[in-house]
């Protein structure tokens, strides 16, 4: 059985086919991803970097984050949406985490671990038996 999930940035110049499950998918309450995200959290998938193909031109951006670790982004530099991050001193596991945007099945990118809730909008309600951090696992 072969596994399928596509999606694409807001203006479709840049798309993705994942061909593997994502290893993980956590949501992030950190302060940079509600900046992100313009709302109170982000869906981040943690993909093998064989496991997903990426079309179209992409344009970078990188920060450090609290723990020193570098946080390169890849966005669309025709609508800005993000598509995904890494880190480029990670070379033990050539993940990226992909910022999941419009996957056929919805289900795929369910958070199964709040990160960051120590930053977290306190109006949000994280819904009960799914893990919880404090910072970064």
């Amino acid at each position: 059985m072969s596994y399928l999930v596509e999606g694409a940035c807001q203006c479709g110049q840049v798309s993705y086919k994942l061909h593997q499950p994502p290893k993980m998918v956590l949501a992030c309450h950190c302060i940079e991803c509600q900046k992100l995200s313009t709302a109170p959290f982000s869906v981040t998938a943690i993909v093998a970097s064989e496991d997903i193909e990426i079309s179209g031109e992409l344009k970078e951006w990188s920060r450090l984050a609290e723990s020193g670790n570098k946080n390169y982004a890849k966005f669309c530099p025709d609508c800005g949406n993000r598509v995904y991050h890494y880190n480029p001193d990670d070379q033990s596991t050539l993940k990226l985490k992909l910022k999941a945007s419009s996957p056929d099945d919805h289900s795929v990118f369910e958070p199964s671990a709040h990160v960051w809730v120590s930053e977290k909008q306190d109006w949000y309600q994280i819904p009960e038996g799914v893990k919880v951090f404090e910072k970064q696992p």
